[in-house]
């Protein structure tokens, strides 16, 4: 019921030396959304968790992660939930009923965490020293913001739900952003952040389409090629931005040193290589 696979972190340097197949191993999020599964990665980028339970009609229960060290993976942690599929249920500390879209944040101490229903859930989790209260956020109630120009093919509209103008969390900052009919990137112009480390997954991706995921240095891009409900772990020193092949909504989610989705080093246009 579950699995948990240990990604060790990569310097730059090392980066660069990769080919797809090693850029994949270490940076590629695939696969987490298995019927009848948790499927955890536990990374080596300020220890932040990244995974999928899907229960497909019997319930699963997340409760003693061997990598985490402690009796519950809730001990010494704050995790996020997102549902990116039908109708579910998350229960820890309360009852939650979760739509498409909701978030969900348990604090330090929630307990086990038990999923059900119809929800295909993405499970992001990090380190906490205090606990703060847990709070589901539906959709329509995170704040939201819209950027962007179809004629620059990035008309976006982001979501932001852990968020410092939201509500409280030790260091997790997750939303997600959803791109408009005929814009297909994000990001761009890109930028890095060396206080946090940030993932993505993409999803609503359409059958046969792919994201292009750009990471790397700044002058020294790489990119993934993603299918649906596929992601990608992107280290501090990285950019993260993305291209589809059609509109998307993805998922992003930092932890680190501070909480300030602000704080972030641009990179130009004319940096890029």
């Amino acid at each position: 019921m579950l699995s948990v696979e240990t990604r060790h972190a990569i310097d730059p340097q090392t980066a660069k030396t990769f080919d797809t197949t090693n850029l994949r191993k270490h940076f590629h999020v695939g696969d987490i959304f298995k019927d009848g599964e948790i499927k955890l990665i536990y990374t080596h980028y300020d220890r932040m968790i990244v995974g999928g339970a899907v229960p497909a009609g019997s319930p699963l229960v997340l409760d003693h992660v061997k990598e985490c060290g402690t009796a519950s993976i809730l001990d010494r942690r704050e995790l996020v939930v997102v549902n990116i599929g039908g109708d579910g249920t998350v229960e820890a500390d309360a009852t939650y009923e979760m739509g498409k879209g909701d978030m969900l944040y348990l604090g330090m101490g929630a307990g086990k965490i038990t999923f059900s229903g119809a929800g295909r859930f993405y499970i992001l989790s990090a380190p906490a020293h205090h606990t703060y209260p847990s709070r589901l956020i539906k959709i329509e109630e995170a704040a939201n913001v819209t950027l962007g120009s179809q004629a620059t093919s990035n008309e976006r509209t982001i979501y932001q739900f852990v968020h410092p103008d939201v509500m409280k969390a030790c260091q997790l900052v997750v939303g997600m952003t959803k791109l408009a009919p005929g814009s297909i990137w994000n990001t761009m112009p890109a930028h890095v952040h060396d206080r946090r480390m940030e993932a993505y997954l993409y999803f609503d991706l359409p059958e046969g389409q792919r994201a292009f995921h750009m990471m790397g240095e700044p002058d020294e891009t790489r990119h993934l090629v993603l299918k649906n409900e596929e992601g990608a772990i992107s280290p501090p020193w990285s950019i993260h931005s993305g291209a589809g092949t059609a509109n998307y909504t993805f998922i992003w989610a930092m932890a680190g040193d501070n909480v300030d989705y602000k704080d972030v080093e641009v990179v130009s246009m004319e940096t890029l290589r």
